[in-house]
């Protein structure tokens, strides 16, 4: 009996790079895209209505980044098999995408050459990182294990991400709080919580902060 086609969610918020990924995938006999969206948080809502094998999530996106998408898809549906799609090549977002649950790591830069194999490896519950990847994490780990360090470890919450995200996306506290379904009182706790403990002073530093750790796009 033949197989059925691996049922794939695509999120990205470019719709130009959502159509070529999209053409690439749908040429295979072996994919097909069950589902487009715009962002991280309706891929985590549309998982929930709509049966799919594999996310693949951009890693710089609105309301939610596909890195926290990928937390909340691999804690919500264990079998979900997710490949982080993104343009930066950065040990930061490697190491973050392993801690997340994603099955492997794809820069778009290389995508029509990487992408089928990767998909194709995520189903096998194979680890994809693409060429010379390898070499840079055996390579940090190796100084990090030198130095007597490991990994570095977040240095907010999950919760206080979501919220330094939409922050510096211009919500209000009512929005911020309106979104995650709590109180405008808890998301102001956060947010100057936030402010102690990265030594920042008002809305600005903390959109500077959120451009240099990736979550939101300059």
């Amino acid at each position: 009996m033949t197989a059925l086609p691996t049922r794939i969610l695509l999120a990205d918020d470019h719709a130009l790079v959502r159509r070529g990924v999209r053409l690439i995938l749908d040429a295979e006999p072996d994919m097909t895209v069950v589902a487009e969206v715009g962002d991280g948080a309706e891929a985590v809502a549309v998982a929930r209505q709509v049966p799919v094998d594999l996310a693949i999530l951009d890693v710089a996106m609105p309301r939610m980044t596909g890195l926290q998408a990928a937390r909340e898809l691999s804690r919500a549906h264990p079998d979900l098999r997710i490949l982080i799609l993104t343009m930066y090549d950065s040990d930061q977002y490697f190491f973050e995408a392993l801690r997340v649950g994603a099955n492997g790591y794809v820069l778009k830069s290389v995508a029509d050459r990487d992408l089928v194999g990767a998909c194709r490896a995520a189903m096998r519950d194979e680890p994809f990182l693409y060429p010379g990847a390898e070499t840079a994490l055996v390579r940090r780990y190796l100084d990090l294990a030198e130095q007597g360090r490991t990994p570095p470890e977040k240095a907010i919450t999950d919760r206080e991400e979501e919220i330094l995200k939409l922050v510096a996306e211009g919500h209000t506290s009512k929005e911020i709080g309106d979104l995650l379904i709590i109180s405008a009182k808890t998301v102001e706790r956060h947010r100057a919580n936030l402010l102690q403990k990265l030594g920042l002073r008002d809305r600005v530093e903390l959109t500077r902060y959120a451009i240099r750790t990736g979550l939101i796009e300059p």
